[in-house]
C-alpha cells in the first residue's frame, strides 16, 4: 500500500512521482463519486478547512469548496484583497486567528511567491498552495496531467506544448515540473519576451513559432495572457499576439494530426484561443475543470490521513 509523504502541497517540485501518482490513483476513485446520484462521502466529516485567498479567483476557489463539500468536510472561507495583506506578519496573524477555531486545513492562494512555504514553517495545520504570485500551481498541474492521463492512458512518452505568456504564469511551471517527472516532453511557446530566461534549465524546449510548436505536439495547453500581472508592454496589441499565437479552427484543420486542446482557465475567447476551437471535440477543457474537483478531493483527503 503507497503512502503519501506530504504534510502540504506546497509545489509540484516538492513531491515524489509515487506521491503524483497516488493522487491519480485516489483521483480515479472521487471521479467515480462525483459521477453517482449521491455525489458525497463522509471521508473529511470531522476535518474544518479554511479557504484563505489573498487574490482574486474563482475557478480555483469554487473547485476546493465543491471538492470540501464532496468529502463533507466544514469550510471557512476568508477573502482579503492583496492590498491588506503587505507584511508577512499580517499573514500569520489572519492564519493564527483562524486556526484559534480549531481549522485543520488552510487552502491558501496568495500574490507573494513562497507565502505556503512561509506559512507551513509557521503553523501546524496541512497547507495546500492555491497559487502564490508567478511561483507554483501545483493542483492546477496535477488536474492537467491527470485529464492527459485520462485522453491517452499514459503520460509518459507524450509531447506537450505550453503556449503564452510562460513568463508570468505559475500554471506552465508546475505543468513543466510535473509533466517532466512523469515523462512528457515538454516544449514551450510564445513571443521571446514572454519566454522567462533560462528556461531551457528545467529540460524543456523553447519555440517561437507556433505551427511548428503544434506539429511537434500531442496536446497543445493554451495559457490566457496575464495583464494584470505585467507592468511594462511585452507585444504591441492583443490583436497581433492572436494572429500569431492565437489557436484558430484554420491553424488546427491545418495539422496532418489530430491534437487535444487545453486550458487553465479563464479563457480570452478570441485572444490565445477562438471559441471554435474552446468548444471543438480537440479541446478537454470541461473534463479539466471536472477533474479538478476530483484532484482537490483527493489531496485533502490524502493530506487529512496525515493528521495523527
Amino acid at each position: 500500500m503507497k503512502q503519501f509523504t506530504q504534510k502540504h502541497l506546497l509545489g509540484i517540485k516538492d513531491i515524489t512521482v509515487d506521491d503524483i501518482e497516488l493522487i491519480f490513483e485516489t483521483a480515479d476513485g472521487f471521479k467515480t463519486v462525483i459521477n453517482r446520484p449521491i455525489k458525497k462521502v463522509p471521508s473529511l466529516r470531522d476535518v474544518t478547512i479554511a479557504n484563505i485567498f489573498f487574490e482574486n479567483s474563482t475557478r480555483t476557489r469554487i473547485s476546493f469548496e465543491l471538492a470540501q463539500k464532496r468529502l463533507s468536510a466544514d469550510t471557512v472561507n476568508f477573502a482579503a484583497s492583496s492590498s491588506s495583506v503587505s507584511k508577512g506578519e499580517t499573514l500569520i496573524d489572519t492564519v493564527n486567528n483562524i486556526l484559534a477555531m480549531k481549522v485543520d486545513m488552510v487552502v491558501m492562494r496568495h500574490p507573494a511567491p513562497g507565502a505556503a512555504i512561509f506559512l507551513s514553517q509557521h503553523i501546524k495545520a496541512n497547507i495546500i498552495n492555491a497559487g502564490d504570485g508567478t511561483h507554483e500551481h501545483p493542483t492546477q498541474a496535477l488536474l492537467d496531467a491527470f485529464s492527459i492521463r485520462e485522453k491517452f492512458g499514459n503520460v509518459n512518452g507524450k509531447k506537450v506544448v505550453i503556449v503564452g505568456d510562460i513568463l508570468h504564469s505559475r500554471v506552465a511551471i508546475s505543468n513543466i515540473i510535473c509533466l517532466k517527472k512523469l515523462g512528457a516532453e515538454v516544449m514551450v511557446c510564445g513571443p521571446t519576451t514572454l519566454i522567462p530566461k533560462h528556461i531551457e534549465s528545467l529540460g524543456v524546449k523553447v519555440e517561437t513559432d507556433l505551427m511548428k510548436a503544434l506539429n511537434w505536439c500531442d496536446v497543445a495547453n493554451m495559457l490566457r495572457i496575464q495583464l494584470e500581472r505585467q507592468d511594462i508592454k511585452y507585444f504591441p496589441s492583443l490583436r497581433e499576439y492572436s494572429m500569431l499565437y492565437g489557436l484558430d479552427k484554420k491553424r488546427l484543420d491545418s495539422l496532418d494530426k489530430e491534437i487535444v486542446v487545453m486550458h487553465p482557465g479563464p479563457i480570452n475567447r478570441g485572444v490565445e484561443i477562438t471559441s471554435d476551437v474552446a468548444d471543438s471535440k480537440h479541446a478537454i477543457i470541461l473534463d479539466q475543470v471536472e477533474n479538478g474537483v476530483a484532484i482537490r478531493m483527493a489531496v485533502m483527503y490524502l493530506l487529512a490521513s496525515q493528521q495523527s
